[in-house]
């Protein structure tokens, strides 16, 4: 009976090799394909989130405008008359400001005032009696307005995104009761805008990678479409969609998220999107888009991975059929193995390290703070400095300033903030990230260190172009507990609701309360 060959020691190093390698390339595909996901979607929530935010300024700016014209003396002076109508003086005067105060306002379909029974003295593109116009004729749809205004008071009454019964386009209409000084209803103005313009810079702004994104805005009290990007005709019409559905009807009970993602199928196709509740509006924002395309990069990259490791096996196969064959090629495999060490690292440095600024990126952020402690007596604190206009900066000094510029914020944050970890978290944008202990360094030290570093990174600078001055926006945060990348998103936040960011104030919340 033949004995069993032992295997030798090259042999046994390569198969505890192979098992290490092939182990640290799932983990690391595990890993990786988990942090691009969850940055994905962050990365859609936020885009979904600043979506919202041009939906509702578009809306708080149609209410300026007809809050200012409503201020109007003319306006006034004509509805305080006994008989409005019989003014014709009043009537001019109202109507020439009218023209010019609209002159200048986008996608105007119209605004006017009209007496409290609406019948429209002055209006953008007539007057009276060159037109006898009453707008709403029906004794009850009267008294529903005139109720509606009477609740709003002084504030302007918004009806939202309807299809005008004039042009049978899609319009933002609004209306505004006007008051005499014993608080008695005298008139009203009103106003229709063109949602088309607003559609389009919507469509207008692209999310790179995704081309099949799809907008959806949905009126949470009826669940009706208020438009749709890839259907326009399912305005107006109730939203079919189970998913969407269960949304309006959650954030009515006040059981829903007013931010969240979600997962659907229709016709055959996987969609994921994220949605962003505007509670002014009671509207609803959906951002959709297939899950092929929005998930491209993550799958891309697990690919590239399993490519990796088949060749790694191949050539860990190929070594150990040669080991049988002779003793030179022991010294080859040797030298190979090196050289994979050599790879392997090359790769995670490519993974974890930004080559530029030789700090940490993104995914080391997500991954190193994953396993992060941070208690009340050892917090955490996230300090994020945003290079204004970085791209405009690329375009009119060339490559090599932004590059430089780069170089030196790093150099400036590890100059202020000695022994923090530096991540590179976008173009743009870098997190100082710390654990202190709160008896030796409190919320005041951290942020007068902020306001030193800020100080000199907006300091005028000489680059390679000549001295030039650098804008950039600056938050922070302090956290205790579980840490991962959404701390990102918060100090986004931090700088995009604050208007004063950039003007040197540096917003701070205290996220371990």
């Amino acid at each position: 009976m033949k004995k069993s060959k032992k295997l030798s020691t090259v042999s046994w190093l390569l198969i505890i090799q192979l098992v290490v390698m092939v182990s640290m390339n799932l983990v690391v595909n595990k890993v990786i394909s988990f942090t691009m996901h969850n940055n994905t979607i962050d990365h859609i929530q936020t885009v979904t989130n600043e979506r919202a935010k041009i939906i509702s300024d578009f809306a708080d700016n149609a209410e300026r405008i007809l809050d200012y014209y409503s201020n109007g003396a003319q306006i006034k002076n004509l509805l305080s008359t006994e008989n409005p109508s019989q003014e014709a003086d009043l009537i001019e005067e109202a109507y020439q400001y009218t023209l010019k105060y609209s002159a200048n306002i986008d996608d105007l379909e119209g605004i006017y005032v009209s007496e409290w029974n609406t019948h429209v003295l002055a209006q953008t593109n007539f007057k009276y009696p060159d037109t006898d116009m009453t707008t709403r004729k029906d004794a009850d749809s009267l008294r529903q307005l005139q109720e509606a205004l009477i609740a709003a008071g002084d504030k302007v009454y918004n009806v939202g995104m309807i299809t005008s019964p004039a042009s049978g386009k899609q319009i933002i209409s609004m209306y505004k009761g006007i008051f005499d000084d014993n608080g008695n209803p005298i008139g009203i103005v009103g106003l229709g805008i063109y949602t088309s313009g607003l559609i389009d810079t919507l469509d207008g702004l692209e999310i790179k990678g995704m081309n099949e994104v799809i907008y959806e805005l949905v009126n949470v009290e009826n669940c009706k479409y208020l438009f749709n990007s890839e259907n326009p005709d399912n305005v107006g019409t109730s939203a079919e969609s189970p998913e969407v559905q269960k949304l309006c009807t959650e954030i009515l009970a006040g059981t829903g998220k007013y931010q969240d993602t979600y997962e659907f199928e229709a016709n055959g196709v996987k969609y994921a999107g994220c949605h962003s509740y505007i509670p002014k509006y009671k509207w609803m924002l959906m951002v959709n888009d297939t899950k092929h395309e929005m998930y491209a990069v993550s799958r891309n990259l697990r690919t590239y991975m399993l490519i990796f490791l088949g060749l790694i096996i191949g050539v860990v196969g190929v070594f150990a059929y040669l080991n049988k064959r002779q003793e030179k090629i022991n010294a080859k495999l040797a030298s190979t193995i090196v050289k994979n060490n050599k790879t392997k690292d090359s790769l995670h440095s490519a993974m974890f390290t930004d080559v530029l600024t030789e700090v940490s990126n993104r995914i080391a952020f997500s991954i190193e703070l994953d396993e992060a402690k941070a208690t009340s007596s050892d917090p955490y604190y996230f300090l994020m400095y945003n290079i204004g206009g970085f791209s405009e900066i690329n375009t009119s000094y060339g490559n090599d300033v932004g590059d430089w510029l780069l170089v030196r914020t790093v150099d400036i944050l590890k100059q202020v903030f000695k022994g923090s970890t530096i991540y590179r978290t976008g173009s743009d944008e870098f997190v100082v990230a710390m654990q202190v202990r709160e008896r030796d360094v409190n919320a005041d030290k951290i942020l007068d260190n902020a306001k030193d570093a800020y100080e000199r990174l907006t300091a005028e600078q000489n680059t390679p172009a000549g001295k030039i001055k650098f804008e950039y926006r600056a938050s922070a945060a302090k956290k205790t507990g579980v840490i991962n990348a959404s701390i990102i998103t918060i100090l986004k936040d931090l700088i995009n609701k604050n208007p004063e960011a950039g003007l040197g104030r540096i917003n701070y919340t205290d996220l371990s309360r």
